[in-house]
């Protein structure tokens, strides 16, 4: 069994160092993607300060993103591409970073407390997947080295998990 570190009081690189550690832990003896997203999803979690949702957002038809593995507070379940900042994401195919979702145009209120939300594209073979979305009750939570870290997890996630029969 995998837990969730306690990685506090470490700087950012260094928390994303070991987070990733954590990550090829999971994924090298399981290739199901649920499976990985679902642990990905509860590692980040319980191991992420100040968050308040973590999970993802997987691509299907219609052009719509439908809620896959998160922890966290119920949350939309369906998001159109274009929309919101996980739609947004997809629709330009790169991660962004919020520092205030309220001021966000178009942004979709799952959770009244959170205020800010990094979403990162799922991308492989130029084929998007879904998103990681992760929000936070504090403004201006994520930055560069977050979205660094959390993309290196999102392609060592699609690395070693068979997402093609998800």
């Amino acid at each position: 069994m995998i837990e969730a570190p306690d990685l506090t009081d470490l700087s950012k690189d260094v928390f994303y160092e070991l987070l990733i550690k954590q990550v090829k832990a999971i994924v090298e003896d399981e290739s199901d993607f649920i499976a990985n997203m679902a642990n990905i999803s509860a590692l980040l979690f319980y191991s992420m300060e100040n968050i308040n949702w973590a999970g993802f957002y997987l691509l299907r038809e219609k052009g719509e993103l439908v809620l896959g593995p998160f922890q966290g507070k119920p949350a939309c379940v369906r998001i159109k591409v274009g929309n919101g900042v996980c739609g947004t994401a997809v629709d330009q195919r790169e991660t962004l970073i919020v520092p205030d979702v309220h001021k966000f145009p178009g942004h979709i209120p799952c959770d009244s407390a959170s205020n800010s939300e990094i979403v990162v594209p799922m991308l492989k073979n130029q084929q998007i997947l879904g998103v990681l979305d992760i929000d936070s009750p504090e403004f201006n939570r994520f930055n560069t080295t977050d979205q660094k870290g959390l993309e290196k997890i999102v392609e060592t996630l699609l690395a070693d998990s068979n997402f093609e029969k998800f």
